[in-house]
């Protein structure tokens, strides 16, 4: 699953041919959460409050290239990093 992105300890991962509805992997030391990109809802598991926060911002601050890189990997092509949130 390649990384995307990274910064504070959270790493961003997507996975190739994913299941729909577009989404990506937020991790945080033994926390772990998928999160939809379009409505930022948590589909799957937890983060601590304060690092969900951060992921949301990051989300919000990087949702199209958070889309073009769910369509290259839909396509089998490789994501392009995203920034970090500083």
């Amino acid at each position: 699953m390649p990384e995307i992105s990274r910064f504070l300890g959270i790493i961003i991962r997507m996975f190739y041919n994913e299941h729909n509805p577009p989404h990506f992997h937020a991790y945080y030391n033994e926390f772990q959460v998928e999160i939809r990109i379009d409505t930022l809802e948590v589909l799957k598991g937890s983060l601590p409050k304060r690092v969900l926060n951060l992921v949301i911002e990051w989300a919000i601050d990087n949702r199209a290239e958070l889309l073009n890189d769910w369509e290259l990997m839909r396509n089998d092509k490789a994501p392009l990093p995203i920034k970090p949130l500083i």
